[in-house]
């Protein structure tokens, strides 16, 4: 089958794609957050839409009779909140030389830094050329709608040779993921850490312990309303202590629960029979993944983030044989409890050629840094130097 044998369409709502469909183009390896589950959720809770400044656009691969075949999830964007790849920078020296860099296309999960597949096409037959095509299609949509720039946000490696031949350049972001080298418990987790941060997790679980802090854990469908309810009082509580707005909205994470109950797995922590904290994990069972989102607590006691959002999800990845736990971009402080250093790609492609050239020239350079920094990581390893890594 040849290119002459496809159809690119725009669709500015997942409601216009069935939803068996979009999921038969997803492998097994493809993460929750790919599922139209949870993207059709982020729409129909408006947390993503025209009105937050995330419109969808997403790019269908079809062939001549209507078929899907393939997809691209997109959004333009009015800003560059919520990407975890900071480009505010390049939006401030494009506008002063007289452009205008939103909207922009952004082919990424909103609000989500996890690595998955971009252009989603099944195996087999021409998996190739629809993959092309998709690409392809997301230049041609800056191009003739006049857009600054395509950014796509942590693509698989098996697919990044289809970006950069199209002119896309490569950057680099680290993120750090723990690993579970066949633990029975947590205990034997420890042992696996040198000195230092073996005590030094100790001492932060023993500081818990001293609140008579119970954790309760509840896999999806397990859960009720009223468990939604106060998980996003604490989730929404974190971004009001920074002088911030939440991205996603109660209906979300209900609507969550009731559509793909097996993917979530929530724990709360309670003092003296009051909930005062919780933390989210989403859950790839086929992978063997855990991802760690979402916190936030009504209280604050040393030491309880660290408690609950990583021990506690650690325990729970031990105990049910996850492979891998990530806990996203930033944060040095979580070497310290176990996790180690990722570099992952995005790829980016501006309408300007100068300035194009100007943004290779800078990924270069920035490249360069974060090696350096990847290798100042590995020198500061929590592990033991006898610990055999994946």
């Amino acid at each position: 089958m040849n290119s002459d044998q496809y159809q690119l369409e725009l669709a500015d709502s997942l409601s216009e794609v069935p939803a068996e469909q979009w999921n038969a183009l997803l492998d097994i390896s493809s993460t929750p957050f790919l599922r139209y589950e949870f993207l059709s959720s982020l729409e129909e809770c408006g947390c993503v839409s025209g009105v937050t400044g995330w419109q969808p656009a997403h790019i269908l691969l079809k062939d001549t009779k209507g078929k899907l075949l393939g997809a691209l999830p997109l959004y333009l964007k009015q800003h560059s909140y919520g990407e975890f790849v900071f480009d505010w920078s390049w939006a401030q020296a494009y506008e002063q030389s007289g452009k205008q860099y939103y909207p922009k296309a952004l082919c990424a999960i909103p609000f989500t830094p996890v690595q998955g597949s971009r252009l989603l096409v099944p195996e087999g037959g021409d998996k190739a050329t629809r993959q092309k095509l998709l690409v392809s299609g997301l230049k041609s949509l800056c191009i003739q709608n006049q857009l600054s720039s395509a950014h796509t946000l942590f693509p698989l490696d098996d697919e990044l040779p289809f970006f950069t031949q199209a002119g896309f350049a490569l950057r680099d972001s680290v993120q750090f993921h723990w690993h579970n080298l066949g633990y029975t418990s947590f205990d034997e987790y420890l042992a696996s850490l040198n000195m230092k941060r073996r005590k030094n997790i100790r001492r932060e679980r023993s500081q818990v312990n001293l609140h008579e802090i119970e954790f309760l854990h509840l896999d999806g469908e397990c859960t009720n309303d009223q468990d939604w309810k106060f998980f996003y009082k604490c989730y929404e509580n974190t971004y009001l202590e920074h002088q911030s707005r939440p991205y996603l909205s109660e209906n979300f994470f209900k609507l969550l629960a009731k559509r793909m109950p097996e993917n979530l797995h929530l724990i709360i922590a309670s003092k003296k029979g009051l909930s005062i904290a919780a933390s989210l994990l989403v859950l790839d069972r086929n992978s063997l993944k855990a991802y760690g989102r979402y916190w936030g607590a009504l209280e604050y006691i040393p030491n309880l983030h660290f408690e609950t959002a990583y021990y506690q999800a650690i325990e729970y990845c031990i105990k049910e044989g996850i492979q891998t736990f990530e806990g996203g971009a930033q944060g040095e402080h979580k070497m310290a409890r176990g996790f180690l250093p990722k570099t992952i790609q995005s790829a980016h492609w501006i309408s300007d050629p100068q300035f194009m050239a100007a943004v290779e020239n800078f990924l270069q350079r920035e490249q360069a840094g974060i090696a350096q920094y990847v290798d100042e990581l590995a020198e500061h390893s929590p592990m033991k130097s006898t610990t055999v890594l994946p």
